[in-house]
């Protein structure tokens, strides 16, 4: 493992217990308050190294998590690098981290993401990924979103043990119960959040669900997050990867593909981006017949079409409430109030088309 036996020796990982087989395992935290030199100087402390052989720096800082690619230059001159991966503060409070664990080991074996190296307190090491990150434009590009389709659909093939009950309404329920009885100690933050109706949500979301039970969409293991930030491409080679399955869990077909589509508003919440029904039909296409996109029967195509934009509904509402235990939880510098009601008057606003849509074709 070269350097990668370094990092964790330098961990004091000798009393480690295994989990998933041979990945090591230690209580060990990293401080994420402390500015990036001085946390690279505690990792360069770890590895017992001059900086001429060690080197940290950031591949991205997402609102959740921070990515760090930590490379060791070896005897040989050969350069080896990890990605070091930072779980946000109170994270735990909206992401099971077990669920994570256990999904990655199915999932990198099936190819997809990162191997899994080693676990800490508050992350994980991963083999580094030589590709770069795609923007939000990147998703709507007809070749990638072919790639997309076709990668999503083998990732929801993958079989993941245990439960396969989908977890998209337990969370959302989970979600509710905690963003419904917060209380802010900033007075602007408290009057802003004693202006929701948490009578008008639970409304929405029992009676979204109660619909969407009734397309009876294929439960499968989904990503639940394949956002740009989680999607990368490696152009010399034209590989696509798929990364950080954080929010992963067994969920609904059309849950993911809708979440998915929301994506393409960027991180500027542009949803005048939102894939075109063409756009979405060219994604199914090569969604549920790759070898043979243009075979696909029309009648598969709308049901799919009404299947993802209803619960393109749900993903709103999952992000809204999920914005408002962030607000009250995360040390992370973002407007996560106000992200609630973007999401949540977004949800409003679609709501009536995609509700009317559904239900008549439930009456056919």
């Amino acid at each position: 493992m070269g350097a990668t036996e370094n990092i964790w020796t330098a961990m004091d990982i000798a009393p480690s217990v295994a989990i998933h087989d041979s990945i090591p395992h230690h209580p060990l935290s990293i401080d994420t308050a402390l500015s990036f030199p001085v946390m690279s100087h505690r990792v360069m402390k770890w590895e017992k190294l001059d900086d001429s052989r060690f080197s940290v720096e950031t591949v991205s800082g997402g609102i959740t998590n921070l990515l760090l690619k930590v490379s060791v230059k070896e005897g040989n001159g050969d350069n080896v690098a990890v990605t070091v991966r930072l779980y946000g503060p109170n994270t735990e409070y909206v992401i099971d981290r077990k669920r994570e664990l256990q999904a990655i080991k199915y999932l990198s074996a099936a190819g997809f993401g990162a191997k899994l190296l080693g676990v800490f307190g508050n992350g994980m090491v991963q083999s580094f990924i030589n590709a770069r990150t795609l923007n939000p434009a990147d998703m709507k590009k007809p070749k990638l979103a072919a790639e997309i389709a076709k990668q999503l659909r083998r990732f929801h093939q993958v079989q993941i043990p245990g439960s396969k009950e989908p977890q998209l309404w337990v969370d959302i329920f989970k979600f509710f119960e905690k963003a419904s009885s917060l209380r802010f100690d900033a007075p602007d933050m408290q009057r802003r959040y004693e202006t929701i109706s948490f009578k008008e949500v639970h409304e929405e979301v029992t009676q979204l669900k109660e619909l969407t039970d009734r397309l009876n969409a294929p439960v499968v293991f989904s990503h639940n997050d394949l956002l740009s930030g989680n999607l990368m491409l490696d152009d010399e080679h034209d590989n696509l990867y798929f990364i950080d399955f954080e929010y992963g869990s067994y969920s609904y077909r059309g849950y993911d593909i809708g979440n998915h589509f929301n994506e393409y508003a960027g991180y500027e919440c542009d949803y005048s981006l939102y894939p075109s029904k063409d756009e979405q039909y060219h994604f199914f296409r090569h969604y549920l017949k790759p070898e043979k996109p243009y075979e696909v029967p029309e009648k598969d195509l709308k049901a799919l079409y009404i299947e993802t934009n209803t619960f393109m509904l749900a993903s709103h509402l999952y992000w809204a409430l999920w914005a408002l235990i962030q607000a009250k939880m995360s040390a992370i510098d973002f407007d996560y109030l106000g992200y609630f009601f973007l999401r949540y008057n977004q949800y409003k606003k679609e709501k009536q088309m995609c509700v009317t849509l559904a239900q008549s074709h439930l009456s056919v």
